[in-house]
């Protein structure tokens, strides 16, 4: 089985991942760690490592190329990353987790250590913005078009246990479904 995590910066996307794989015993691959891995290799914040990309697609097209081959060579997996939905063609389960812009701050400003949430606003929404454009030049991606998705949802509402039984109840539905057709 091969599902994919996608959402905006702070919507949960890596901890709904981790979850899943440690329930289910699935490998994880997460392209957000992959880029802040990157950011702080280039001594970088990730709006300014954003920018880099936006000017060389290089570092983009790697982490996204990589992704997908690994996705694709393998089953049982979690694919987290805002392009993994869109990326990963054999996908049996498609996920984009939704939360409003301040729930995304706080959590961005605990988890990335940023002073305020100003501060982090101003990070996420350039950060946001460079990834729109970039995604929609490198692959004609609206990452705002949320019509590839099997499951959309709001992780205001949930906590991870929450969302993670939603989704248990998805891959449940979908193991069934195959064990019948096998």
């Amino acid at each position: 089985m091969r599902i994919t995590v996608s959402g905006l910066p702070g919507s949960g996307t890596t901890s709904l991942s981790r979850y899943l794989a440690e329930h289910h015993g699935f490998t994880m691959i997460s392209a957000g760690e992959v880029f802040r891995e990157c950011a702080k290799e280039h001594n970088m914040g990730l709006a300014e490592f954003g920018r880099l990309a936006e000017q060389d697609p290089a570092y983009d097209k790697m982490i996204d190329a990589r992704q997908k081959e690994i996705a694709e060579q393998r089953d049982n997996i979690i694919i987290e990353g805002r392009l993994s939905g869109w990326m990963v063609d054999k996908a049996d389960l498609r996920i984009w987790l939704f939360a409003p812009i301040g729930c995304r701050l706080e959590r961005i400003v605990f988890r990335d250590q940023i002073a305020d949430v100003e501060t982090a606003k101003v990070i996420t929404l350039e950060r946001e913005h460079c990834e729109a454009v970039r995604y929609r030049q490198y692959y004609d991606i609206d990452i705002n078009d949320l019509s590839i998705y099997h499951i959309i949802l709001n992780s205001e509402h949930w906590g991870i246990g929450e969302l993670g039984a939603i989704v248990d109840t998805a891959i449940g539905q979908l193991q069934a479904v195959r064990g019948k057709s096998a």
